[in-house]
């Protein structure tokens, strides 16, 4: 649902402050209205150093490609440089950028099995600026079996981000501020060369009936990654998706998560939307497909969250 803009009445007061919030469209409108405000103008911190963010769910259909594309454009559009490298061989973050990625391009594949430079891999996101991306081809999907064979395999992913921030050091380019690795939805060598690149993960979990089934499996395997391979990772947040307020299974679901992991689970949380939804099919984030729509608010707050915490 829309907020209007705020508009000035004649004793100094806005008409959200004039709105009548006895009904329940009312109340919605000075919610999002007051949500905006607090947006408005602000300014996101850069990191002391580049955040490397692994966004992983083993459960499908969580929200992870449209967290990734969305919460790397919000943080683009306020400022920072962020990089989006799409490890999911069917490549719906290259699509939603609006990144070539059919079987002739140069991709993540190149990079991980060839030992292709990310440098030759990365293209700009068209609508977005600051936001740049490498993309994933249908060729990846065989990756996990070449990956097999090849010497460090799970370290590919690592060096290849060391190598490009050096490169872009040499260049005088600025310094990435954000790195996001969209994986598929499986725990094979590409998820993990995702979390031996990365410090952090963040995991989407939906508000619904099955949004804990699989997770324990999830940290397991990262407790597993910190003690062979990367010591530094830890689960630094956790973002509720698809939540719907008509439900009590919703809140019942969300207060779950947030009793179980209240330090990881960010205050914003992404409602089921149609714009959403929408905004992949025209090769766009919401933020570019309706920057005013509940979902992108959603998905700044978010942003604006994560960009605030150490």
């Amino acid at each position: 649902m829309e907020a209007p803009a705020a508009k000035k009445t004649g004793k100094g007061r806005s008409v959200i402050d004039t709105m009548d919030d006895s009904s329940p469209l009312g109340r919605e409108l000075a919610r999002e209205a007051k949500r905006r405000e607090k947006l408005l103008g602000k300014e996101l911190p850069k990191p002391k150093n580049t955040r490397i963010m692994t966004i992983s769910n083993q459960k499908g259909g969580v929200g992870k490609t449209t967290t990734t594309v969305n919460i790397a454009a919000a943080l683009a559009t306020a400022g920072l440089q962020v990089l989006v490298i799409d490890i999911d061989p069917q490549g719906n973050a290259s699509t939603a950028l609006n990144i070539d990625h059919h079987a002739d391009v140069d991709s993540i594949y190149d990079v991980l099995i060839d030992d292709v430079p990310l440098a030759d891999v990365v293209a700009p996101c068209p609508d977005v600026p600051n936001l740049i991306c490498a993309p994933a081809t249908i060729h990846l999907a065989g990756a996990e079996i070449e990956l097999v064979s090849l010497v460090a395999r799970e370290q590919r992913l690592r060096r290849a981000i060391d190598v490009y921030a050096k490169q872009r050091e040499e260049k005088g380019e600025p310094r990435l501020d954000f790195v996001f690795i969209d994986c598929p939805p499986s725990l094979g060598l590409l998820t993990v060369n995702a979390f031996v690149a990365a410090k952090e993960v963040l995991i989407p979990i939906q508000c619904e009936y099955y949004a804990l089934e699989g997770l324990s499996q999830l940290l397991k395997n990262i407790e597993m990654i910190q003690k062979h391979l990367n010591s530094d990772l830890t689960v630094s947040t956790i973002l509720l998706t698809m939540y719907d307020g008509r439900t009590n299974l919703a809140a019942q679901v969300a207060a779950e998560v947030r009793e179980h992991f209240p330090q990881q689970v960010l205050k914003a949380v992404v409602p089921r939307s149609v714009r959403i939804s929408e905004a992949p099919s025209y090769q766009q984030t919401v933020m570019t497909y309706d920057p005013s729509s509940s979902g992108a608010l959603s998905y700044q707050e978010a942003a604006a969250e994560i960009a605030s915490r150490p």
